[in-house]
């Protein structure tokens, strides 16, 4: 299992950013699976604990049950459209994605279900220091971090 500590260890710069736009937003977007293998995408609030990705569902919530039948996932951060003129001063936005594992809930909804993220990718989309291109970093577990820019 790669916990997001893992990420953190490994590339500390960029773990911190990816981090920065999560933890910039309360609400997040999650994609899931449903029953016949087409998408859902839901509204989901997710933290950072203990090292861990971790990220929950109510009771009886669809999420929930697509995560429990299929636990492939992808988090996408809060969005915000960058400002004209300061384009370059743009934060990006950021994707995990992985595996949900389900753990034990010691909150005070003992029906709710809880995850921690199994993750297998970490993305990091933003434009270069002039504006001009468009820069996305991805890491995994396998084969580290990558860049690539874009006209």
């Amino acid at each position: 299992m790669t916990a997001w500590q893992d990420v953190e260890r490994a590339e500390p710069e960029f773990a911190q950013r990816v981090r920065g736009l999560f933890d910039a937003r309360r609400h997040k977007t999650i994609a899931t699976l449903r029953a016949d293998g087409s998408p859902r995408i839901s509204g989901i609030e997710a933290t950072f604990e203990d090292g861990q990705l971790a990220f929950g569902s109510m009771p009886h919530a669809r999420k929930g049950a697509d995560l429990s039948r299929d636990p492939r996932f992808a988090l996408h951060s809060a969005t915000v459209d960058p400002v004209e003129g300061s384009e370059a001063q743009w934060p990006g936005e950021a994707k995990i994605s992985g595996r949900a594992i389900r753990t034990a809930n010691t909150g005070t909804d003992s029906d709710a279900d809880r995850f921690h993220a199994d993750i297998t990718e970490v993305v990091h989309t933003h434009l270069n220091e002039k504006a001009t291109m468009l820069v996305v970093e991805w890491w995994t577990p396998v084969n580290g971090l990558h860049r690539i820019e874009r006209a």
